[in-house]
């Protein structure tokens, strides 16, 4: 199960760190944008994308990659996007597409498909499938991000392919930016807020999907950035993983993110973009032994304050 695959490299690597190549053709140092240009854009993004995970396959167990960013380099970036999962994938990390889909019926059924299907049937080996399985390659992903706030019959079309092919999703669910409680945090009827009313949505969605470590398939996303929210979600979602943003850039710190861990560091897992990727705007040196050394910066940092790792 994709879940517990997730948390077993987490252990292995005593890191709950996700890099997410959320990259910016503007990250990239001036010598690649000199080479490359705008034209090129999309391949200088692949080329430092793998520099990136070949310098931190060895230290995190998961990357996170944010659609927009290759979105705004047309159809070569869709491209990039692809071929970056796919090259994480074969280094052995799992990979989170960060794309927040949202939608009804078979428009939700066709949002899922492009996600969560099994990859081709020729298992990707043939990058253009002009021959062997005669299906187009889809994106190769572990999981997804989504948004749960049109309901239930927004995310069945979603949960029904993580059953059936292995895969998983995090709602959002308490979000890191700062207007976030402009809604999340108002009351509803009950009494809950509409954050809890959205995380109980995901740990009901999660049902009968259990690993062997406690966790669904229907993860959530909870910010670093309200350590409050996250204490009362983790409390109140014992069988739902977060995944948890905000850290470095956004202001979030691993005293902060603890809340959002159970007993034994289970139960999350923290990404860091910026901070990694642009790390050698910092500290010098090439960009990928930079982001390596912030990696280790980080998993140091996180290890401070959760300890070691294992299940209880």
């Amino acid at each position: 199960m994709i879940i517990d695959t997730l948390i077993e490299k987490i252990i292995e690597r005593q890191n709950p760190t996700c890099v997410g190549l959320d990259t910016a053709y503007d990250y990239l140092p001036d010598d690649m944008k000199q080479l490359y240009g705008q034209s090129g854009a999309a391949l200088a993004v692949l080329l430092f994308n793998k520099k990136v995970i070949d310098a931190v396959c060895d230290v995190v167990p998961a990357v996170k990659v944010q659609i927009a960013y290759y979105e705004a380099l047309g159809v070569d970036g869709l491209k990039c996007f692809s071929e970056t999962c796919a090259y994480a994938r074969e280094k052995g990390l799992v990979v989170i597409a960060d794309c927040k889909r949202n939608d009804i019926g078979s428009t939700a059924e066709q949002y899922a498909r492009a996600f969560l299907s099994k990859e081709t049937s020729c298992e990707g080996k043939c990058a253009s499938c002009a021959e062997g399985c005669g299906q187009p390659p889809r994106f190769s992903c572990d999981l997804l991000t989504v948004n749960g706030y049109l309901g239930t019959d927004g995310i069945l079309p979603f949960t029904a392919l993580c059953r059936e092919n292995d895969k998983g999703v995090f709602v959002l669910v308490k979000t890191s930016n700062p207007s976030s409680g402009e809604l999340q945090n108002l009351r509803l009827a009950d009494g809950r807020t509409v954050y809890e009313c959205m995380g109980d949505m995901a740990e009901k969605w999660g049902e009968g999907t259990l690993g062997k470590y406690g966790y669904s398939r229907v993860g959530a996303v909870v910010g670093a950035t309200y350590s409050e929210e996250a204490k009362n979600l983790r409390a109140r979602l014992p069988h739902t993983f977060f995944l948890i943003p905000g850290y470095g850039a956004q202001g979030g710190n691993a005293e902060m993110l603890k809340n959002c861990f159970a007993a034994g560091g289970m139960g999350g897992i923290v990404n860091n973009s910026r901070g990694i990727l642009c790390a050698y705007k910092k500290r010098g040196g090439t960009y990928f032994e930079a982001a390596r050394a912030a990696a280790l910066d980080m998993q140091k940092d996180l290890k401070s304050v959760l300890g070691e790792i294992c299940a209880k």
